[in-house]
């Protein structure tokens, strides 16, 4: 596993949190920061997979 399929893992955890406190509280803005952190994270764990998969296949 990449660090960076880690620490996307890890945002999008901390952006759901935000969301759902957004949610909770009725801030939008923070709902919307929740739901962008949550896309970042996707982006950055997609990445560090694709990095492994080339790491990978440059073994073989």
């Amino acid at each position: 596993m990449h660090k960076d399929e880690v620490k996307g893992v890890a945002k999008q955890a901390g952006g759901a949190i935000k969301e759902a406190a957004g949610k909770v509280t009725g801030n939008e803005r923070l709902e919307a920061e929740g739901k962008i952190d949550k896309a970042e994270g996707k982006v950055q764990q997609k990445a560090g997979q694709v990095k492994d998969a080339v790491r990978d296949g440059l073994k073989h």
